[in-house]
């Protein structure tokens, strides 16, 4: 492959856009619902806010919002104040902005470790996460960078975490249980009440990983939807994470994490002073991160409010209910577990669904896969709900085929 090299002179406006735009050619159409992730939609009117406030602020620097930028601390501080209110945060609960649910993750891991290893008097205490095998790889990666072992414990029949999997794999070097609202595979609320207690029983904190379900679940509640509690109303909750650029339908990069009180967050932040320059204070991983994404974030709470919000979960409930029954209508066809909000994953014992995969992405759809057990998997909004009808004739079309050619998936390669 040849190497790109720096171009000798610079470009025009015009000719410069008019390249990124022909870049696009081979891109997914997520406009039309072609993607099974990656971008969550909720109309023209919220893109749009949100991308306007995030160019109203697209040359601040939030590393600087405690020195130069008070606004941006301001919008921060309000968006965990008002976050903390829909997830049962008391009084004493804190939060802070990070760029995503690696880095949310990444930064209640850590917190925990240095919490222990404060309370223990062991500085170089490893530690282990206990969880279920349907956790986000995120933690992996939180413990890879760190040093801690991760163990994985097999989830149960209904697709949940496995509390009683879960306590056969701690041992006093476990510090943090992690329980999903919802898993990222099936779409299931693990039982956070029942972790919860455990944590509380065995003295370890337990970390609540709600980066897909953090800023819809408690809209979905509010309008009778039945979602299990899996917040800080929750005994044994420690921290919990939530990605505003998911169902908080807020520019990228955006996401949260927050905490029961002020002791569990002690060790959050970077505080550094030994070097020429002086205190260098960074509640992040990232140092210089954008704040258009704050702004953004800020606004689109502001032009929501409570009543868009239940308004979108509820359209997307209904829409999600009606995807799962047009999936169910196909023979052969069935729906894993019984998700509780917007992450569907289907499989079949009579075909291979790759190969329907394959199939479906010649028309155009890019498939989400699950491996254990294969399955085809869908994390929607809004975006998806216009090509409903044309999505189930694609999937019922290429079922069929694949039914009646007992045809086998020609490798997984071949769909990514």
């Amino acid at each position: 492959m040849t190497r790109a090299t720096f171009p000798e002179t610079g470009q025009s406006r015009t000719e410069v856009l008019d390249i990124l735009k022909s870049l696009r050619k081979n891109d997914i159409d997520w406009k039309r619902g072609r993607t099974p992730l990656y971008v969550f939609d909720a109309g023209d009117d919220v893109y749009e806010m949100g991308r306007a406030a995030f160019f109203e602020f697209f040359k601040e620097n939030a590393l600087g919002k405690n020195r130069a930028f008070p606004s941006v601390l301001k919008m921060e501080n309000d968006i965990v104040d008002m976050s903390l209110d829909l997830l049962h945060g008391g009084p004493d609960a804190c939060g802070f902005m990070t760029t995503g649910g690696t880095e949310s993750i990444i930064q209640a891991v850590q917190s925990c470790r240095n919490r222990t290893r404060h309370d223990r008097g062991e500085p170089a205490f490893r530690g282990n996460i206990v969880t279920a095998t349907s956790a986000h790889p995120a933690f992996d990666k939180a413990a890879r960078l760190m040093d801690i072992e991760v163990r994985r414990a097999p989830v149960g029949a209904d697709y949940r975490a496995d509390p009683e999997a879960i306590e056969a794999l701690m041992d006093d070097d476990t510090m943090m249980l992690v329980g999903s609202a919802p898993c990222f595979p099936y779409g299931v609320i693990d039982p956070i009440a029942d972790l919860g207690a455990l944590a509380q029983r065995r003295s370890v904190w337990l970390h609540v990983d709600a980066c897909v379900g953090g800023y819809v679940a408690p809209f979905a509640r509010m309008i009778g939807r039945s979602i299990p509690a899996f917040d800080f109303e929750v005994p044994g909750v420690c921290s919990i994470s939530a990605d505003l650029h998911k169902y908080g339908f807020c520019p990228k990069p955006a996401s949260t994490v927050y905490y029961r009180d002020t002791t569990c967050a002690e060790f959050h932040a970077f505080d550094f002073d030994n070097w020429p320059s002086g205190r260098f204070y960074t509640t992040t991983i990232c140092g210089t991160r954008p704040a258009g994404a704050i702004a953004a974030a800020w606004a689109v709470f502001h032009h929501l409010g409570l009543d868009g919000y239940k308004r979108i979960a509820t359209e997307l409930m209904e829409f999600v209910d009606d995807y799962r029954a047009g999936i169910k209508a196909i023979p052969g066809l069935k729906v894993l577990a019984d998700p509780h909000l917007s992450v569907v994953a289907f499989t079949s014992d009579e075909v291979d669904l790759f190969r329907v995969a394959e199939l479906m992405s010649r028309n155009g759809w890019l498939p989400g896969l699950l491996k254990e057990p294969k399955a085809i998997h869908r994390l929607m909004s809004l975006v998806h709900h216009p090509v409903l009808d044309e999505y189930l004739s694609d999937l019922r079309d290429a079922v069929e085929t694949v039914r009646a050619t007992g045809a086998k998936a020609e490798g997984i390669e071949a769909i990514y």
